[in-house]
């Protein structure tokens, strides 16, 4: 295969990448307005050893775009255009392998919500969602997409909140399945912390209505499977309370007493290390693993959003990773969003994506 960039020099070579893995990680390109493109493009560029056997799937120029914004048009690798996915294997070195699968019909504007955005990023990710369930891609990386671009994409894609619901969709669709009949949830970890969550994208009110003892006992069941298949191990999960001193027997909400500690009792009984309802505002510092060191839990089952990604972020973005459980495929993402207030400035930090890629390649063994 040879490959050209848009200054028409070309590269060829005998596909280095085929042979270091049989499959592709699928990293889609995220919004192009924001900064999904400009960290993939890095990633390639500062990480070439953890890109290696990554391919993108996106729009070409704006690739070659985000290409030019990160090195002043001295970008050192082609962006190779793939015409199919049996491509993959031909690329040669030093080439950003892109297999275009939406539609630009005009540029973007960078930091700006539009729905042609919102659409060519959603687009992307049901092409490589179909790809991994079907085995054809060892595993999905999503860059960053903007909730209100995919709202605004129209009504094939409006009804899906943010990735983890899209995603849950084309599974259950490819499985054959009714979406109850395949519970998802997010997993937020970096090297210190990991934080599965009970509910995702609700309302704080809405989240609170969806502490319940099956709601519970389900998020233990997912985090100790998936946990378990990564580590190989019997993981030690701790259940942060949902109110203030995990209600203080009762004095402060008695969602701990009638909810949470009886799906922990019958997540014992099932065989799971689970321990808890603890007080939210220490239980993270319990599990927290600092460099290197052994925390008290492997991951902490988190009641709402808010409560369970606060502690992870807040010990750096810049390695945070999201992983979907209970999904049968391997997707990872970046800890943090498009940032649209920094776009096309070609600064953002890739590290959180090259972190991302780390871990689906791990899971996907």
């Amino acid at each position: 295969m040879e490959c050209s960039d848009d200054k028409g020099k070309t590269w060829t070579g005998e596909g280095e990448l085929g042979i270091r893995m049989t499959r592709p990680v699928a990293i889609t390109m995220g919004d192009p307005a924001g900064i999904g493109p400009e960290i993939i493009a890095r990633a390639f560029r500062d990480a070439p050893d953890d890109l290696a056997g990554c391919m993108v799937v996106g729009d070409v120029a704006t690739l070659r775009q985000a290409t030019r914004l990160i090195s002043g048009g001295h970008f050192p690798w082609a962006v190779a255009q793939l015409e199919t996915l049996a491509d993959w294997p031909s690329v040669p070195p030093r080439c950003l392998p892109v297999l275009q699968k939406c539609e630009l019909t005009a540029p973007v504007v960078y930091g700006q919500v539009s729905a042609l955005a919102g659409k060519a990023a959603a687009e992307c990710i049901v092409w490589a969602a179909r790809a991994t369930l079907a085995g054809e891609c060892a595993a999905m990386v999503t860059a960053p997409i903007h909730k209100e671009a995919l709202a605004a994409a129209g009504a094939e894609f409006a009804r899906f909140p943010g990735h983890t619901e899209l995603l849950q969709y084309e599974a259950a669709a490819f499985l054959g399945k009714e979406l109850s009949a395949l519970p998802v949830r997010m997993m937020l970890a970096n090297d210190e912390l990991k934080t599965v969550l009970v509910s995702i994208h609700l309302s704080l009110r809405e989240a609170l209505d969806a502490v319940t003892f099956d709601n519970v006992l389900q998020t233990l069941r997912i985090t100790h499977q998936a946990v378990r298949s990564a580590s190989g191990g019997r993981p030690r999960i701790a259940v942060a309370g949902l109110n203030p001193h995990a209600g203080e027997g009762g004095l402060f909400g008695r969602e701990e007493l009638e909810i949470i500690a009886p799906a922990i009792a019958r997540a014992l009984e099932e065989g799971m290390d689970v321990s808890g309802p603890f007080a939210p505002d220490t239980v993270f510092m319990r599990a927290r693993a600092p460099a290197g060191q052994g925390g008290e839990f492997d991951v902490v089952v988190a009641m709402y959003h808010d409560q369970g990604l606060i502690p992870v972020k807040y010990l750096g973005v810049e390695q945070g990773v999201n992983v979907t459980l209970g999904l049968p495929l391997v997707r990872t993402s970046p800890d943090h969003g498009t940032a649209f207030d920094i776009a096309g400035r070609g600064k953002a930090d890739a590290s959180s994506l090259i972190a991302a890629v780390r871990m689906a390649r791990k899971l996907a063994r």
